[in-house]
């Protein structure tokens, strides 16, 4: 008897698993064959447009949640950072279930398209453009731009040397030609025309996609060239590119979203935290302080106007929350953190170390966000990038001190340490600290450099978030790598100097190319003023430099020769 019993529990067992195996599978296939049997999707409507959509929406995703994008792999062509995993944020890419009462979600959406929402919402958009129509009135030149005349000055033209297959980061055979019958999605170069393709259907090598051109451009030199009008199409493509894509980038202490385009371009996207006129509050340290967004894309303008190209292409964008991230994003746990706020506006906060909580949600007006998108570097797997460490990172704790903070011959020391002790990084580290003080960024912990090119070639200057937040202040200590070894390149020096004029004028010329942005105004008047102070320090440094150790010993002459000697290998002299 014992015996049937035991049989008959087993044939149960059984049968309730096969039962649940046939659910599994039932429930993992319906959204697919409703999806074939349907094809117009209505996961693209915002709250701004038919709230009644959305809500037939959720209530789809509560029973069978077909509302989740079709899943498709991330391109590994690019990445942002050193960590190898950094394309993906998050492995858990499930469907998820959409949790509260429909009909209040369904409620909170039809009081966004409230009159005073809209009203309010076009107060601020004049209130944008008059602001910006100042700063273009007070800081562009009535006669001719000054921009154009910074870039014809004989400093702005300078060539780097011939370049070889080992000064390139990628070797591109001209000859290979890309065959878009390959690629998934056709509309991949939706730009091109039809007398872009080889008689063979073949897409010439100068139709890739912007971003896969800029990377092709990467040498030993430089990121990009001083005119090279690729970096004028990406920063285009960075705005106006459909986002098919959107993941929480991991690591970081903020949230960061990496979000992928139409022609399979992926960039990284900061978010809005503070508004133009917020400082930094006087209690913050530095390792707490907000990323912002504006400084990303300041960063990119100042770097380039200082003839360093070493910052990624960075442009502004407006991105709507509901239908460009929401609606596209795979990632389950960024889904989950949106909600409505009592203001009726559009918010999430996603999943980081710092500031992502409903307390320090991000949220629209009353879905629209400005954020940074910075273009993504070439991934790892096709050209590694080494980290490392600053010499003078700080010690990111409350009350202990770096090395370089009590000793003032550190730099003596550090001129010993490889690769410091040869070629030009000592003096890709001055440029890197000039930059910072300009910024006002004091959160330089470590930098990259591509692999390839050994150690002589340029500093990436990555991560210029935390740029910008004080205009009333000036760190000193981030000088101090300048006034202790004492040391800059002759080409920045004489930059240093002709944007200390009245005619090239740092702060003017940052504001006329920052007006091209179309989050502009970027910066406020202040911050604008507090660079042209800070440039004035960075001289007075330098010649107290010379005063006292020698112009020949200060100042490394790199522009001997047709192309100058910027990247041959020297010694740095010691005291």
């Amino acid at each position: 008897m014992k015996m049937i019993l035991l049989r008959k529990f087993r044939f149960l067992i059984l049968m309730v698993f096969l039962v649940a195996c046939s659910m599994h599978i039932m429930i993992d296939l319906l959204p697919k064959l409703e999806r074939h049997g349907n094809s117009g999707c209505s996961c693209s409507h915002t709250p701004s447009e038919e709230p009644q959509n959305w809500g037939k929406q959720q209530q789809q995703q509560q029973q069978q949640q077909p509302g989740w994008p079709n899943k498709h792999t991330l391109r590994i062509l690019q990445d942002f950072s050193n960590e190898p995993s950094s394309n993906v944020s998050s492995h858990s890419l499930e469907r998820s279930p959409v949790t509260g009462d429909k009909k209040q979600q369904q409620q909170a959406y039809r009081r966004i398209e409230h009159p005073g929402q809209q009203q309010q919402q076009q107060r601020d958009d004049r209130k944008r453009q008059f602001i910006q129509e100042a700063a273009m009135a007070k800081n562009v030149p009535v006669k001719g731009s000054r921009l154009s005349a910074l870039y014809d000055h004989p400093l702005y033209k300078r060539s780097v040397p011939a370049l070889t297959d080992d000064d390139t980061l990628f070797n591109v055979n001209t000859d290979i030609r890309f065959d878009p019958k390959a690629a998934e999605d056709q509309a991949w170069n939706a730009e091109g025309t039809v007398d872009e393709f080889s008689p063979t259907g073949e897409l010439a090598a100068d139709s890739y996609p912007n971003w896969l051109r800029f990377h092709i451009g990467i040498n030993r030199y430089e990121l990009y060239s001083r005119h090279n009008p690729v970096i004028e199409a990406l920063l285009k493509d960075l705005v106006t590119q459909r986002i098919t894509s959107v993941a929480m980038k991991s690591g970081g202490t903020q949230l960061k979203l990496i979000m992928t385009f139409q022609n399979y371009g992926q960039a990284l996207f900061k978010p809005m935290k503070q508004t133009r006129e917020q400082e930094t509050p006087p209690d913050f340290f530095y390792f707490s302080d907000f990323e912002r967004h504006n400084a990303e894309i300041a960063a990119f303008h100042l770097d380039r106007i200082l003839d360093f190209r070493r910052v990624p292409p960075v442009a502004g964008r407006l991105v709507n929350m509901t239908k460009e991230i929401r609606d596209v994003t795979r990632d389950k746990k960024l889904w989950r953190t949106f909600f409505i706020s009592p203001a009726n506006n559009v918010c999430f906060y996603g999943e980081c170390s710092y500031y992502c909580s409903t307390e320090h949600a991000l949220c629209g007006k009353p879905d629209q966000i400005e954020g940074s998108l910075a273009a993504f570097l070439p991934d790892l797997a096709l050209a590694k990038r080494k980290t490392w460490r600053n010499p003078w990172r700080r010690s990111y704790h409350k009350r202990k001190k770096a090395e370089w903070e009590v000793d003032p011959d550190y730099c003596e020391e550090v001129k010993q340490t490889p690769p410091y002790d040869s070629g030009t990084r000592l003096l890709d580290i001055m440029d890197m600290t000039i930059f910072d003080f300009l910024m006002g960024n004091m959160d330089r912990h470590h930098y990259e450099t591509f692999e390839k090119f050994g150690n002589e070639t340029f500093i990436i200057h990555l991560d210029n978030g935390r740029g910008f937040g004080k205009h009333s202040h000036d760190e000193k200590s981030i000088l101090v790598p300048l006034t202790q070894c004492c040391r800059v390149r002759k080409s920045t020096h004489l930059r240093l100097q002709l944007l200390a004029k009245e005619e090239y004028k740092l702060s003017t010329l940052v504001a006329e190319s920052l007006v091209r942005d179309r989050l502009s105004p970027i910066l406020i008047q202040p911050h604008l003023d507090a660079m042209d102070r800070r440039l004035r320090q960075v001289l007075n440094v330098l010649s107290d430099c010379i005063d006292k150790e020698g112009y020949s010993y200060v100042v490394e002459d790199n522009l001997q020769g047709p192309h100058g000697t910027d990247h041959t290998h020297s010694s740095p002299r010691h005291r």
